[in-house]
């Protein structure tokens, strides 16, 4: 693994604790918007194995079902957990007040925990 994968695994152990913590203390809509952050830094750290990098929220999360998903090399659920905790981040952050409820919080929070797993137990043998 090299620095920059590692400083985005560490980004997103961090964007996991405060997504919990943000949770314990009822703000869900906060709570997501975190859980979302921490499976963007980990595909963006996947994507760095291929020395591949994007400026947009989209051509990352397109690129890493491209190269990842798509290939069979993780399993498709990850993607899709992106793409969902995406699109509730915006619904979080842009939406009414008190969009996003605690069971899709604590949803998403812990689906980005299966992928800090996934890529701490896999990011260098994909």
């Amino acid at each position: 693994m090299n620095n920059e994968q590692q400083e985005l695994l560490l980004k997103a152990q961090q964007s996991l604790e405060a997504a919990k913590l943000l949770l314990a203390n009822n703000y869900p809509d906060y709570a997501v918007s975190r859980a979302y952050y921490t499976m963007f830094y980990l595909a963006e750290a996947f994507l760095d194995s291929r020395k591949l990098s994007f400026s947009k929220h989209s051509a990352v999360i397109a690129a890493f079902g491209r190269e990842f998903a798509k290939t069979g090399l993780i399993a498709p659920e990850f993607h899709r957990f992106l793409i969902e905790a995406q699109e509730l981040r915006t619904t979080g952050d842009y939406g009414q007040f008190n969009a996003v409820t605690h069971s899709q919080a604590t949803e998403q929070i812990d689906r980005a925990e299966q992928f800090l797993n996934l890529a701490i137990q896999g990011i260098n043998s994909i």
